[in-house]
Parts: structure tokens; C-alpha cells; sequence
């Protein structure tokens, strides 16, 4: 099962096949709970996201297309709405005291995404400071930096996602990075020692 493609298995999976399933939970799992957790600030709504995405995926209730972004937009595109309806419901407002600890949730959660990071953020305190930092973003830009910065998505695909044009999912990563550092070059940067940081790409 591991060697087949994320289209195989939905396939497979669709047809009843529980192996399946359980290969695309496997490999998607990790992910879709970092999105979701990262995207809410809560640990406990990133939890329920998470199963409902996989009962969602398992009851049949959504149509995967390839085409339109691969298994990644479309978990993450259940995720996001699942997230958007709950803080809504909820009215979640995220802060950095209620931030999960990011170096706590990723001994929980293994990372799965490419290493590509700010050149200045190599240390384990400085990739929290970013975390936090990534919070306190209106829901509209955080959610463009975890598409396309810590999940590499690119700007069509995530465009299509989130509903908008693609030079609107450009010019709101633009401000994102424009806020993020103005944020990491705060007191609390200057207390960890982070200055300087270039805006190229985030850290998982």
C-alpha cells in the first residue's frame, strides 16, 4: 500500500478497502493535524478537524480530483472549512499565551514537510518564536503562510482552496511576511536574540 499513489488509495479506499484507508490516514495524519492546529491555536479543535477530515474521507461525502491540487488541497481544504466553522461557532481568537508550545506538539506530531526555513531561524527557540509570531496573523494571511510557505503549496492551488484569486493569495503572503517581521524583530526577538531575518520561507 505504501507504494501506491494518493490516488490509488482513494480509490481503493472508495471501493471499501480498509488497508487503504488506514495507508492514506498514515500518511496524511501528521499533516492535516499540524495544518489544523496551526490554522485554530487549539489543540482541541485541530483534534476534532483532524477526525472529521478522515470520517469525511471515509464516508464518501467529498470527491477528490487530482487536478485540482492533489491530496494535499484537498485534506486541508475540508480542514480549513472544518477550522473556519468551528472558530466561528466558537469565536476563537487566537493569542500567543494560548498558542500550543510548537516544540511539545512536534515531538507529538512527526514532521513530514520539507526543511526549507528562514535562514536566520535555526534554533529550536527561534522556530517557536515564528510559530507564535505566525498566531497572531488575521486568519486570512495565516492561513496563506501555512499553504504556501510551511506546506510549499503553490499559489493556484491554494487560491482555488481558500476561494480567492491567485494575486490575492500573493499580495496577502506578501503582507504576512511584511507583519511576521515586524513581529520577529519586536522585544521578544530582540530577547531570543533573532534580528536581521530575511523573508524567504518558514520552518515546519
Amino acid at each position: 500500500m505504501t507504494q501506491k499513489s494518493d490516488a490509488e488509495l482513494f480509490a481503493a479506499s472508495a471501493a471499501g478497502e480498509e488497508a487503504a484507508f488506514l495507508a492514506l490516514y498514515r500518511r496524511w495524519q501528521a499533516n492535516v493535524y499540524r495544518f489544523a492546529l496551526r490554522l485554530s491555536g487549539s489543540q482541541s479543535i485541530a483534534e476534532d478537524v483532524t477526525q472529521e477530515v478522515f470520517l469525511t474521507l471515509v464516508n464518501g461525502k467529498a470527491r477528490f480530483n487530482p487536478e485540482l491540487g492533489g491530496m494535499a488541497a484537498y485534506l486541508y481544504g475540508i480542514a480549513r472549512n472544518q477550522v473556519l466553522r468551528r472558530m466561528k461557532r466558537e469565536r476563537i481568537f487566537t493569542s500567543l499565551a494560548r498558542e500550543p508550545d510548537p516544540e511539545v506538539e512536534e515531538r507529538r506530531q512527526p514532521s513530514s514537510a520539507a526543511p526549507d526555513a528562514l535562514a536566520a531561524l535555526t534554533r529550536q527557540e527561534s522556530v517557536a518564536l515564528l510559530h507564535r509570531a505566525i498566531a497572531t496573523l488575521p486568519v486570512h494571511y495565516r492561513e496563506v503562510v501555512l499553504l504556501c510557505e510551511l506546506h510549499e503549496m503553490d499559489y493556484a492551488t491554494a487560491a482555488r482552496l481558500v476561494g480567492c484569486p491567485e494575486g490575492t493569495v500573493r499580495s496577502r503572503l506578501h503582507r504576512a511576511r511584511s507583519l511576521l517581521l515586524e513581529r520577529l524583530r519586536g522585544p521578544a526577538a530582540e530577547k531570543t536574540g533573532v534580528s536581521g531575518i530575511e523573508p524567504l520561507r518558514c520552518l515546519s
